[in-house]
This record gives C-alpha cells, sequence and structure tokens, in this order.
C-alpha cells in the first residue's frame, strides 16, 4: 500500500526481455536498504524487488501487467515516478493507493495556471463514473484531486510547481498514457449501491 507521494523519479537502466520482462532502475534510495520481495510503486505499478544493488533495484513485469499498463513503453532511460510502500506508523499524506492500475488515461492537453499546471485528462468510459469533483486519483502513482469531470470523461487536474518537480509530470506531454487507479473508496461505493 502506498500514499501517492513520489519519494524518487528513478530511471529504466535496463530492459531484458525474458519469459516476463526485467526492469532495472536507478534510483537515489539506498537501494541496498530494500528487500529482496518489498514492493516498490514504479509509475504507480506495484511491482516487487528481485534484486538490488547500491544504486539500483530489479522487478519482474508479466504479461498481464504489461496489457494493463504504460509500462510496455519503457526502455532504457525513461524516468519512472518511484515510491516505497507504505509502514504502520508513516504520515498518510495523499491517499491510499494500491498500485493496482485501472486502466490509462491520456493527457489532452496542459497549460500553465499562475504557477501551476493545469493538465486535461480522458478516462476510460467504464471508469470515468469512478471519477468526481475533489475526489482522489492516482496518475503514474501521484496522490492527485480532481477539479472537474465532463460528460465525456475528459478531467482536470492542476499540478503545483512542487508535485511536477518532484514527479514525472514536469515532462509530461499531450498524447501520452499514464497509469489510472481510481480511489478504493469510490470503486466500494458503486459495490455496495449495484452499480459493479
Amino acid at each position: 500500500m502506498f500514499t501517492g507521494i513520489i519519494t524518487d523519479i528513478g530511471r529504466v537502466r535496463t530492459v531484458e526481455r525474458r519469459g516476463d520482462i526485467r526492469f532495472t532502475l536507478a534510483t537515489g534510495f539506498d537501494a541496498a536498504g530494500l528487500a529482496v520481495g518489498a514492493s516498490v510503486a514504479c509509475s504507480g505499478v506495484c511491482l516487487t524487488v528481485v534484486d538490488t544493488g547500491s544504486d539500483w533495484f530489479a522487478v519482474e513485469v508479466s504479461a498481464e501487467t504489461l496489457s494493463k499498463t504504460t509500462l510496455d513503453t519503457w526502455t532504457e532511460g525513461t524516468q519512472v515516478n518511484l515510491e516505497r510502500s507504505l509502514r504502520l506508523g508513516d504520515e498518510l499524506g495523499g491517499h491510499l493507493v494500491f498500485g493496482h492500475v485501472d486502466g490509462l488515461a491520456r493527457i489532452v492537453d496542459s497549460r500553465p495556471e499562475g504557477d501551476s499546471l493545469r493538465f486535461r485528462f480522458q478516462a476510460p468510459p467504464r471508469l470515468a463514473r469512478f471519477l468526481a469533483p475533489k475526489g482522489s486519483v492516482a496518475l503514474d502513482g501521484v496522490s492527485l484531486t480532481v477539479n472537474d469531470i465532463d460528460a465525456d470523461g475528459v478531467f482536470g487536474i492542476n499540478i503545483i510547481a512542487h508535485t511536477r518537480d518532484a514527479t514525472t509530470f514536469g515532462t509530461a506531454a499531450p498524447g501520452q498514457a499514464v497509469n489510472l487507479e481510481v480511489d478504493m473508496l469510490a470503486r466500494y461505493v458503486a459495490r455496495l449501491t449495484g452499480h459493479l
């Protein structure tokens, strides 16, 4: 479990195609302190650490995960939002993020708004109903607040300067896909009211 507060921007160091794909990620974390078997959110996808070095760790990704996320587009040099898993007693600065990506949203446009960047995203129709103004959403692992959403599933988010600089949203561009995880509370409310 995670909070959606990114603590490092890692970089894909190597991509090895085997039965699954193995990514080695360079990180500013003390990777030697990451246990094999630990969970790390990598651009919003909960992945298991399978090997570590002093400034890198490796994860393996199945075909199922590749089919549901942006990870199939990762190449050497791709920047990745990283967050270590939440420990009991840690501050919950964002919202509860599980690392279980529901689908992909696409950046429609972005423009400056004050010191922030105003992004608009297109959500898949099956997921748009889980988004609400002032509700939480995780995009590429970043906990964000939905400003507005229209009937076509296009929703707006403001990215403040700190978030822009501390995440990959500083280089995000229109047309780009991002991993979208809807708020778990919205999912359970839909289930309990018979809408799921």
